[in-house]
């Protein structure tokens, strides 16, 4: 039973035989490669994007501080939700990785940002020497409650960041997740939606350690390959960072673990809303749910194996994965039910 982190859950069999694949021989390095090649025409096909331009990782961290580096100068600021990942979990690695730029931390809801309030934050920046200056706008689907931008949602906000005339960028971690959700295409929760740069995760889903930065706006590719390498961050065998993200999309397994991960989180969610002693504090339309349970049912759970992150006696966030199944969902509600 665990329900800590879909970054816990195992690799994908189709990923690892797809690793093993580009292992046989030879291969240039540093992107130079076939398989790399290749996967930058698929993402092209895929998000309908035929001037795009891909960046291979192996860390989300990387991914959303790169990219906003691109964004953001060292003299602006990114503007985000108070919960967003950079914010709170990348331990200042936008801030370090675009040399100093401060991040605008915006209230909302559910952990989404609303045009009002992001209106509001951009209008009451800059305008002097001594403050730092507007940046860029980084959105988070899905986001850190688990929750979900449409693509109506997403085009409100990135109009809001247009009418500034600053560039837009969406953390999508949990990416695969909000596509089947939402029932919309890459192309749809991407740049039709007005976004110029996706940091695209696979890692969360079922993938060893592969993350893309998928620049609508080729201008900033250049920049890019610099940047990453000046940070460390181009691998020299970047051949087996692209034989996974093949196979993810290969036959929409991306998109088949995502749904699961997400019918898992319902069927739980279904379960917890039948305790009679437990809240939902978020709606919860993916695969991730926070709750609040007595802390008996908490201490039953731990004793019968669960793992999830608690951060106090009540308050908790329980993660569903590719690799979820029905029986240990089940076997956490009879655990919380006691």
């Amino acid at each position: 039973m665990f329900f800590a982190s879909d970054n816990g859950a195992p690799v994908h069999p189709s990923v690892f035989a797809a690793m093993e694949r580009v292992n046989a021989g030879y291969a240039l390095s540093y992107g130079n490669d076939a398989a790399t090649h290749a996967l930058r025409d698929r993402i092209r096909v895929l998000f309908e994007a035929p001037e795009a331009e891909v960046l291979l990782l192996t860390t989300g961290t990387a991914a959303n501080a790169i990219a906003l580096s691109l964004l953001t100068p060292p003299w602006a600021t990114t503007f985000c939700h108070r919960h967003a990942h950079i914010a709170e979990d990348e331990c200042g690695a936008p801030e370090f990785f675009s040399g100093g730029a401060k991040l605008t931390l915006i209230d909302g809801p559910h952990g989404k940002l609303s045009p009002d309030a992001l209106e509001q934050a951009i209008t009451q920046t800059g305008g002097s020497v001594h403050v730092a200056q507007r940046g860029a706008v980084s959105l988070t689907n899905v986001t850190e409650a688990g929750t979900l931008y449409t693509a109506a949602e997403l085009s409100a906000l990135t109009a809001v960041a247009r009418r500034h005339d600053l560039p837009t960028h969406l953390d999508g971690a949990r990416f695969a997740n909000a596509l089947a959700a939402t029932g919309a295409t890459p192309a749809e929760l991407s740049w039709r939606a007005g976004i110029d740069v996706l940091s695209l995760g696979g890692t969360k889903n079922g993938l060893m350690g592969a993350e893309a930065v998928v620049l609508f706006k080729p201008k900033h590719a250049w920049e890019a390959e610099l940047r990453r390498k000046r940070a460390g961050h181009l691998n020299s065998k970047l051949r087996f960072v692209a034989a996974q993200f093949e196979a993810w999309f290969h036959d929409d397994l991306w998109l088949d673990m995502a749904r699961h991960a997400n019918t898992m989180s319902a069927r739980l969610a279904k379960g917890l809303a039948q305790l009679p002693a437990a809240e939902i504090l978020h709606p919860t339309p993916a695969n991730m749910i926070f709750s609040r349970l007595p802390a008996a049912a908490h201490a039953r759970a731990k004793a019968a194996g669960a793992v999830y992150s608690q951060s106090d006696d009540s308050l908790c966030r329980l993660v569903c994965a590719w690799s979820t199944t029905t029986g240990d969902v089940d076997a956490l509600l009879a655990a919380f039910r006691g």
